[in-house]
């Protein structure tokens, strides 16, 4: 199993990027992971709607400029349907069954996500109705792709 991440910015806090490394090392029996980042579009501070919907515009389109050919798209939204750890293991494995090699998950910036962004995913998921930094986010979404092939291959999990 092939899997991308795209998101924008870089991490900034070691205590992050030290997470983040731990679980990608983790996952490599189990899936080749790959993160790809893209330098965050600049927001005028008070942006009005109108700047603020050209800026996700450009950011968006840069961000899927990322996303692999064949890859199916997995967007975190806010808004995006809610899922256990359990569901998503059963997903990868539903995915893989029916074909699917390669996955991208895709992290928007700071600001969130434009509409064609949203447009594109073959599916939005939402890791809770609180809000987290796309930072921190970055960092559950390893943890979370690592315990779903956990759970998958029936193998206890501890931190």
């Amino acid at each position: 199993m092939k899997i991308t991440i795209v998101t924008a910015g870089k991490i900034k806090e070691k205590y992050l990027a030290d997470g983040i490394k731990e679980f990608l090392k983790r996952l490599t029996p189990y899936a080749n992971v790959k993160i790809v980042e893209i330098a965050e579009e600049r927001m005028p501070d008070a942006p009005s709607d109108a700047e603020k919907a050209a800026v996700l515009t450009k950011e968006g389109e840069r961000l899927l400029k990322q996303v692999p050919q064949g890859s199916r798209l997995i967007v975190l939204d806010v808004v995006g349907k809610a899922i256990s750890s359990e569901e998503l293991s059963a997903h990868i494995d539903d995915l893989c069954v029916k074909g699917t090699s390669h996955l991208t998950f895709l992290i928007g910036g700071a600001f969130g996500l434009s509409d064609e962004v949203r447009r594109a995913a073959d599916e939005r998921i939402s890791f809770s109705r609180m809000t987290f930094t796309h930072q921190m986010i970055r960092l559950l979404l390893v943890e979370q792709i690592y315990r779903a092939f956990k759970i998958s291959r029936g193998e206890k999990y501890h931190w």
